[in-house]
């Protein structure tokens, strides 16, 4: 009879756990979860890059590269399945994420800054192997495009 009821206990535990978890769960979360991946992946190699350019770490050509590519290669992702509406930070029940609703409403405008990255993350895929003046030289439109659609789109954090 414990038995019985220990395993009554598991199965309540277990299935009000289940819906807990599907409830806190939103119609967007994936969609987040995977722009926000995309975003650490710029966030990550950028980084890096930043602190050569800076000094802040030694330089290292086959590595500036090859963080270069990665850039380059994530800013060309295709993001439309990303960006649903309604998976901005100001909708209930979404997950925590800073895209504001403006974003839905200027596509076009994104759109442009989004090819701003691209073109900027494009040169420094060229120009990040080839010395420490060159990664400089590269770095300053990259952060300029990331600027330009944070300001504008990017909700500061809470």
């Amino acid at each position: 009879m414990k038995s019985i009821m220990a395993i009554a206990i598991a199965i309540v535990i277990s299935g009000t756990a289940f819906i807990t978890t599907a409830a806190a769960e939103g119609p967007h979360d994936a969609a987040i979860k995977g722009r926000q991946a995309m975003f650490q992946t710029y966030s990550f190699n950028v980084g890096i890059l930043g602190d050569m350019a800076k000094g802040k770490i030694e330089y290292d050509a086959a590595l500036a590269a090859e963080l270069a590519a990665n850039l380059n290669a994530a800013a060309n992702f295709g993001q439309s399945a990303m960006w649903p509406a309604g998976s901005d930070s100001e909708t209930e029940g979404n997950l925590k994420n800073r895209a504001l609703p403006v974003i839905w409403s200027t596509f076009p405008a994104i759109v442009e800054k989004a090819d701003a990255l691209k073109s900027a993350s494009a040169v420094l895929a060229e120009q990040a192997g080839q010395g420490l003046d060159a990664l400089q030289g590269a770095m300053g439109d990259v952060g300029a495009s990331c600027k330009a659609c944070h300001d504008d789109y990017r909700a500061k954090r809470r």
